[in-house]
């Protein structure tokens, strides 16, 4: 395990490298997650890319720090963590709140991302009525007392079946998230709003979504996809919202063909 600090928070990380000369991949995961969501991706992209995953602050094995949070905090953190790797123009492949980050980490640190993989996120995600009652039914009951209806937005009616192991895995994932550093990423959620720096996204941009999507829908994926400049749109059928996990071989197809084209349209 590898682990470094950074604005006063102890970040878990795994570095994986490539040949030289071959694209960084850089991976921010969902709301209640860990990196081990990208697990089935991963292995697909390994000795194709360099890959950084870490776990954000108050995620997985990473530190919670002090709360509340912003989107900023999470910029500062990924920004920091891939200075201390010397890590520069990567392709920053973001999922849900991952999404906001990378949106962020493009406009604070144009020098850090060569282009944006968008995978089931918005220039916006959700109401302020929604993030706080969700923060106060939190605190008032834990994150287990509401968790099937995330999960309900997460996976497709199939993926949720009592006896599919790896379901009852991810619940554990998302009931075990700390809940102050589950409740602070809300509300840097709730209060992050790209709308209009969508526009200004001068990066090769591809936005990712599952077509049965229950957090971040198809229709609000497609509204962020048109907001940013050529950017590039393709739903994954028979995936909700975390098609890393549901569909990892689509995904895992689409971000090297877009890599892939990116990296000769450089040349």
């Amino acid at each position: 395990m590898q682990f470094h600090k950074v604005n006063g928070v102890t970040l878990h990380y795994q570095l994986i490298g490539a040949p030289e000369g071959r694209p960084v991949l850089v991976f921010a995961n969902s709301l209640g997650t860990d990196f081990r969501i990208w697990r089935d991706v991963i292995v697909r992209l390994v000795g194709e890319f360099a890959i950084v995953l870490y776990d954000k602050r108050g995620h997985g094995l990473s530190d919670v720090g002090e709360t509340p949070y912003t989107i900023d905090d999470h910029v500062d953190d990924l920004s920091g963590l891939l200075d201390h790797l010397r890590v520069r123009k990567a392709v920053i492949c973001g999922l849900s709140v991952g999404g906001l980050i990378a949106q962020g980490l493009v406009h604070k640190r144009p020098d850090l991302v060569s282009a944006l993989v968008l995978c089931d996120t918005a220039h916006k995600i959700g109401t302020a009525e929604m993030w706080d009652a969700r923060i106060r039914a939190i605190y008032e009951e834990g994150i287990e007392a509401i968790a099937d209806l995330i999960l309900e937005r997460w996976f497709t009616v199939d993926y949720r079946k009592p006896d599919n192991a790896e379901f009852t895995g991810y619940r554990n994932m998302l009931i075990r998230t700390p809940r102050d550093g589950y409740t602070a990423t809300c509300a840097a959620i709730r209060d992050a709003d790209f709308t209009e720096a969508a526009k200004l996204i001068d990066v090769p941009t591809m936005c990712v979504v599952g077509t049965e999507d229950g957090s971040t829908p198809p229709e609000l994926v497609g509204e962020l996809s048109r907001l940013i400049p050529g950017a590039l749109y393709q739903e994954i059928p028979q995936a909700g919202h975390l098609p890393c996990i549901e569909q990892p071989v689509v995904l895992t197809d689409a971000i090297k063909l877009f890599v892939e084209k990116i990296t000769k349209e450089g040349k």
